[in-house]
Parts: C-alpha cells; structure tokens; sequence
C-alpha cells in the first residue's frame, strides 16, 4: 500500500525507533506513548486489522504475539505486567489501517481501558 504509514516505515521510507526486526515482523516505539513502555508490533505486509491477519494468516500473527512477548522481556515489563492491545476499526481508535499490536508497560494499567 503506497499510502500505509506502516508500510512506509517497513520499507524505510519514514523513520522510526525499530528495536526489534524478524523477517515477517517490525517492532517500533510509538511516536505518542501512552505508558514508559509503547511499542508498535507489525506484519511486513500490510494486513488492515487483526481479524483479517488471523484468516489469511494465522501463524504470521502467532509470530507478532510472540515478538510482542519478547519486546516485554526487553523492555523488562515480562516480570511486573504488560499489555497487548490490538484497536480494530476508528470507533475502537485504529487510526492507521495496517494491523498492529500495542504493547505497554511500566505503569499501572486500569481496567476498563479507555
């Protein structure tokens, strides 16, 4: 997708803060964090939403939850609690089309979110 701000950031078109690259994933900080630790967990190809990538293809999002565990890890947020956060649609507050896994941590994280 020429327009996909995510797409642009794994092709190296736009610059981001990766710390952790598979051949399928990228794992980026969050340029507005909401917590000390807010990375972004991507599929290389463009997928717009969780469910669809859980159709077409499961393993790729097996491989995103597991990235996403190992950014915890790096981060040191494995131990004390993080959260995994996949918004679907612009009502849920997806604002770009490309799927993506927010994980965060470092903080007390409230329930219900939002």
């Amino acid at each position: 997708m020429t327009d996909c701000l995510f797409c642009k950031i794994v092709s190296g078109d736009v610059p981001a803060k990766i710390i952790r690259e598979s051949d399928r994933t990228v794992a980026f900080r969050d340029i507005n964090p909401q917590a000390p630790t807010h990375v972004l967990v991507i599929p290389r190809e463009h997928h717009p939403t969780v469910a669809g990538l859980a159709a077409a293809d499961p393993d790729l999002l097996a491989e995103m939850l597991q990235e996403a565990g190992q950014v915890a890890v790096d981060e040191g947020v494995a131990d004390t609690g993080y959260r995994v956060v996949f918004n679907t649609g612009a009502q849920a507050g997806q604002t770009v089309f490309h799927v993506h896994a927010h994980v965060l941590g470092g903080r007390g994280l409230n329930w219900p979110p939002g």
